[in-house]
């Protein structure tokens, strides 16, 4: 005798281990069958000793029998089964068939690792990235050897669909001589962690023992302890000492007792650390080799980058300078300088210097009450400073480097360490006199005494540098800030938007630039290059690019124009109708602006006419009266307008959407508005904001798509999707995730990381996405909760993780498991390819044979860059066969030869229209397949798929599951609580610390995850810093796209 059970919401297939009853609990037929997907948990019992569930939602095993796993439940009654053979006339047609569609790879054999799925282990506390994956993943990290490269080799030689054209791209072609490069260790003494101050070192070193001991040979050093020659030093290992200038403060009010001179004397050892030959980096080039001699190519790289170090101020891997451009200050007392970036690449045309203009910001050079007034936005400093202003002025001094006026030439440096709560008139320290006496004077009496200064500012406070009992006191007035500093702070809006006007460059003028740069580096007279026989063209690569076709767009047979084909990647509403209208019968709105209420009204009333107009079934008047009030109170207002709209007996309110008006420049509200609504409301809302309101029917049309995308419609979707047109990803059920890591800003330590992950929930379509969030350890970019599996209180295993959650979410809402899997992978960087992909693929079919033993679905891993500087310059900017307005290429340009990687599957799709600038290309690398994709399919349908972005009608940048997810992963940082982590956002540049490639070794169990992920343990990154799970999303928000 055996029956099951189970509980609505999970598939979790349970046995439990026991003797003669075992309740069960929830809904389920009797008979050890558990409950088919809506109900999900089952739990067997009976005589014998049951063992564990393994099927989507089947019954415990052992315990009277295993029900039939939840995938073969109760099909659809109008599906005969679960994969059906497309008809001969879905057949691929079209561009697609320019030749024979690639033949379906092998079912992939069940890894090893996977049945039965383990519980996770915990974080490792690894020596390497490579013993770190291992743990996590119980997988091997070894590298195959020979031809076998760990990555899947190019399938083709390239695309062939589409118009063919040159174009030039900012990478200049390099030659080296064939030599063997030598690497030493550089240990300096005492130990410095400041770049600058070790290459003076070592640059003092070069000069005083440049003949007498290392032969005449450069030594190219990258700062922190390694250095590289050209040929071998007449010694293995050799100490030396080295004394650079006495650079310490002077004296300062409140320092009691002159210190000793600051030693600067160093000790260095330099010892023979290996040796790498240019050779092997020509068999990797020639496709001979798989791994890529990473000691070569970083040796190479540092060479080129010691000439630059010593003219410019190195920031990351670019440079900056005013003599490389106009600077142009953009508020606050910050300015952006012009800078360029250059790296050493592997390409099919062999190695090129990548090179492209830069912009950043940095301190202004100012007087120290000049960058105060502009900082604070002050016309006079006269005033004491209000409570606000002392915290804005402390976070923005702390860490400046400032330089000391007072003492004519001596322009002795510190660096701010803080302020003094007592402004400067009041500001008192101990002083002895030269008679040996203890004297208590304030700060503006020693330097009227001392220094002859009558200061003026006596009610600003003092800056302070050193620490503990050496504190110093300085005067605003005596302050100067040292020019070169890089601002490391968040810019704010006006911030970044006129750093964004500064960078900009149409690609003319962007390219002038680049060559410009070229000539100024004079590679062909830098020493250090020389030495290492290398040499760089003058002249920008030629190669080869295609331009895709278009993509035919579907809209509803109800309007005036079925389909369309964009122009230059944009179209517009005009004569059509949303290929599925949602319907909205519930609907209200929120006025949290100025907006006068008539004004709202007219705007609801129009906006509901444009959604019915657009294709929506929405309601003409509202279901309960408009709410507003001051923005202050918005939290009040949406609660009790969740009470009006919540039926009795319910916990949610019962709402389509809530369209909330806001005005513009509304800082944090926005934030806490989407926070309230989607973490504890339930709430799908709609801003607008309100100087947007007039802008006319387009604005309303584009509103119109939000909120469809937002309740459950479509707005468009591929003709060819539709008609079955896309090989592979059309002829068999294909699940499409989208994924993305966003790292906190620096400095905020307690922050954790935010992992997103979308996936697809329709089939052929592929235009409707639910999205999953969770935070995890601190700059951790691996993904922690795509798989978990732990252990409850009985010894049962619960399964969990985002990737399976989505997988149980497209089966509900298409009936099919897919049988193919594509992830594009967001954010990830070079050094990063192997350790993700072995986590994350490992992670993905983990949860795929949680669900089902058999079940072993094809996956493609492509990892997306956005954040890469190869730029495409058309020949003609003026030609508008090859270049859209702005000058740019035109969308659909792709480049898979010349620039690429030697072997590897890779691609630059350049998919939307430029608006301002240049445009930027989107780098795909293909890390992982098993569906076989050739170029010209994987290509083709990346760049149809951005045509299909939910939000507005132009082809987007970047493919849209990853789109999706970092949106998603950037909405999540409003679900923190605003007292636990700070307000500063997250931002990820170029210029930040490299996230963590594995988990620290610290991390403990798992975070929580929005949704109904399971795995809601906190987990403690490095420094034990608790990263609390996130609230969940609530309602109908979770089900839909609230993200458009």
């Amino acid at each position: 005798m055996s029956s099951g059970s189970g509980d609505a919401g999970s598939w979790r297939g349970r046995g439990r281990r026991g003797g003669q009853e075992v309740r069960g609990r929830g809904r389920g037929p009797p008979g050890g069958r558990g409950g088919y997907p809506p109900e999900g948990e089952g739990r067997g019992q009976g005589d014998r000793v049951g063992g564990r569930g393994r099927s989507f939602g089947g019954g415990g095993r052992g315990g009277g029998g295993r029900g039939p796993p939840a995938y073969e439940q109760h099909p659809p009654a109008s599906q005969p089964g679960y994969y059906e053979p497309p008809p001969a006339a879905y057949a691929p047609q079209g561009p697609y068939a320019a030749g024979p569609p690639p033949p379906a790879a092998p079912r992939p054999a069940a890894p090893p690792s996977l049945p039965p799925p383990s519980p996770a282990p915990p974080p490792p506390a690894a020596a390497s990235t490579e013993a770190a994956v291992a743990q996590l993943t119980g997988l091997s990290f070894s590298r195959p050897s020979g031809l076998d490269a760990p990555f899947p080799r190019r399938p083709d030689r390239g695309g062939t669909v589409g118009q063919i054209m040159k174009i030039r791209v900012n990478h200049f072609p390099l030659q080296i001589a064939d030599l063997e490069i030598f690497h030493y260790d550089v240990v300096i003494s005492p130990d410095i962690t400041i770049k600058r101050i070790n290459r003076e070192v070592i640059r003092e070193l070069s000069r005083a023992y440049h003949s007498s001991h290392l032969g005449n040979r450069l030594l190219a050093f990258d700062g922190v302890k390694n250095a590289y020659t050209a040929a071998p030093l007449p010694f293995e290992s050799q100490e030396f000492e080295v004394s650079l200038p006495d650079d310490r403060p002077a004296p300062a009010a409140g320092e009691a007792q002159p210190r000793r001179p600051r030693d600067r004397s160093f000790k260095v050892v330099l010892r023979l650390a290996g040796r790498a030959s240019v050779s092997q980096l020509m068999e990797f080039l020639a496709g001979r080799q798989a791994e890529v001699p990473q000691e070569v190519l970083q040796a190479i790289d540092i060479v080129l980058r010691e000439q630059p170090t010593r003219m410019y101020v190195p920031v990351a891997r670019s440079f900056f300078s005013p003599d490389l451009g106009p600077r142009a200050s953009i508020g606050n007392g910050v300015e952006a300088w012009k800078g360029f970036y250059q790296s050493v690449r592997p390409t099919q045309m062999g190695l090129t210097l990548n090179l492209d203009m830069a912009a950043t910001a940095f301190l202004e050079a100012v007087m120290l009450p000049d960058f105060v007034q502009r900082l604070l936005n002050r016309h006079s400093l006269h005033q004491p400073l209000s409570d606000a202003e002392r915290v804005q002025l402390r976070k923005g001094l702390k860490g400046v480097r400032i330089e000391v006026t007072h003492r004519g030439q001596m322009r002795r440096k510190y660096r701010i360490s803080g302020l003094t709560t007592q402004p400067l008139h009041a500001l008192t320290f101990p002083l002895t006199t030269p008679d040996g006496q203890q004297q208590v004077v304030t700060v503006e009496a020693y330097f009227r005494q001392h220094y002859s200064l009558a200061l003026q500012l006596r009610n600003m406070p003092c800056v302070t540098t050193g620490q503990g009992d050496r504190i110093n006191y300085l005067p605003l007035e005596v302050c100067r800030i040292v020019e070169g500093q890089r601002h490391n702070k968040k810019l704010n809006e006006v911030q970044t938007s006129q750093i964004l006007v500064h960078a900009a460059r149409k690609p003319f003028q962007r390219e002038s630039e680049i060559n410009q740069t070229v000539r100024h580096n004079a590679y062909d007279r830098d020493p250090f290059a020389n030495e290492f026989g290398i040499r760089v063209s003058p002249q920008m690569a030629t190669v080869n690019a295609r331009v895709l076709p278009t993509p035919t767009l579907k809209y509803s047979d109800s309007g005036g124009e079925r389909t369309v084909v964009p122009q230059v990647g944009a179209w517009n509403m005009m004569n059509k109708r949303v290929l599925t209208g949602a319907v909205v019968r519930r609907w209200s709105l929120v006025n949290l602006s100025r907006l006068p209420r008539p004004a709202a009204e007219q705007f609801a009333r129009d906006l509901a006419h444009m959604c019915n107009i657009t294709g929506l079934q929405m309601e003409q008047r509202m279901c309960v009266p408009m709410a507003g009030g001051h923005p202050a109170q918005m939290e009040a207002i949406l609660r009790n307008l969740a009470r009006q709209l919540t039926p009795p007996q319910q916990a949610m309110p019962d709402v389509d959407i809530v369209i909330c008006i806001l005005n513009e420049g509304n800082g944090p509200l926005y934030g806490n508005l989407k926070r309230l609504c989607e973490t504890e409301l339930g709430i799908v809302t709609q801003c607008c904001l309100a100087n947007k309101l007039g802008k006319g029917k387009q604005y309303l049309a584009n509103v119109a798509l939000k909120i469809n995308a937002k309740v459950g419609g479509r707005n468009t979707a591929l003709v060819d999707s539709i008609q079955r047109q896309i090989p592979l990803v059309c002829q068999e059920h294909t699940i499409l995730f989208g994924a993305d890591v966003t790292h906190p800003a620096p400095g905020e330590d307690n922050s954790p990381s935010i992992a997103a992950v979308v996936a697809s929930m329709d089939w052929p379509e592929m235009a409707r996405y639910r999205a999953l969030v969770s935070a995890q350890a601190h700059r951790l970019e691996i993904i922690q909760n795509l798989y978990t599996c732990t252990q409850d209180s009985s010894g049962m295993l619960q399964h969990g993780g985002m990737v399976r959650e989505l997988l149980i979410s497209f089966y509900r809402s298409t009936g099919h498991k897919p049988q193919r899997v594509v992830m594009y992978r967001d954010g990830v960087s070079d050094g990063q390819f192997a350790a993700v992909k072995e986590y994350e693929v490992a992670a993905i079919k983990k949860a795929c044979a949680s669900l089902e033993e058999s079940y072993q679905p094809r996956v493609t891993f492509a990892v997306v860059q956005k954040r890469h500087h190869t730029r495409f310059f058309p020949f003609d900017s003026r030609n508008r066969s090859t270049t859209d307005r702005s000058g740019n290429a035109l969308p659909g340009t792709v480049i898979d030869t010349g620039i690429c990687h030697p072997t590897e599957f890779d691609f630059y799709l350049l998919s939307h229209s430029g608006i301002q600038g240049t445009s930027r290309p989107t780098h795909y690398h293909v890390v992982h397949d098993e569906n076989g994709f050739d170029s010209n399919t994987l290509q083709r349908m990346t760049y149809s798929m951005a045509y299909t972005y939910a939000r507005c009608t132009r082809a987007v940048s970047v493919v849209p599951p990853a789109y999706y997810a970092h949106i998603v992963a950037f909405r999540a940082r409003f679900y923190m609580d605003a007292d636990q982590f700070s307000d500063s956002g997250s931002q990820s540049t170029a210029f930040e610390p490299a996230p963590a490639a594995v988990p620290p070794s610290t991390v403990t169990g798992t975070s929580a995850t929005t949704g109904e992920s399971s795995g809601s343990r906190s987990s403690r990154s490095a420094g034990e810093v608790v990263v609390r799970p996130l609230p969940p999303l609530q309602g109908r928000v979770k089900e839909h796209m609230f993200f458009c």
